[in-house]
């Protein structure tokens, strides 16, 4: 039964998320990626922890793919937030050239 529980969670997570996501306006969409890095550090750590305690080749292949997928996300939203705030920097261009 403990499998069903977990298949049980991890549905409605999905759906509460995409819910969520669903509701924020176009414009927020890149601050609440950038504010919600540290979700995708717990999903690798979760991952680690799944491989950890892997004892069959299908444990092993989904604690990589969830460590793998959870590091381009927390990567790609660190590079999304690092553009954002290129964009908010003053340029020096018009400085003194004499």
């Amino acid at each position: 039964m403990e499998g069903w529980i977990a298949l049980y969670i991890f549905m409605l997570a999905a759906f509460t998320g995409i819910e969520v996501i669903r509701r924020v306006p176009a414009i927020l969409h890149t601050p609440l990626m950038s504010g919600s890095n540290f979700i995708h550090g717990i999903v690798v750590v979760g991952g680690m922890v799944v491989l950890g305690m892997a004892d069959t080749t299908a444990e092993i292949v989904v604690g990589f793919i969830a460590v793998f997928l959870g590091a381009g996300n927390a990567v790609g939203g660190y590079v999304v937030t690092d553009r954002m705030l290129e964009m908010f920097k003053s340029s020096d261009k018009t400085k003194d050239k004499g």
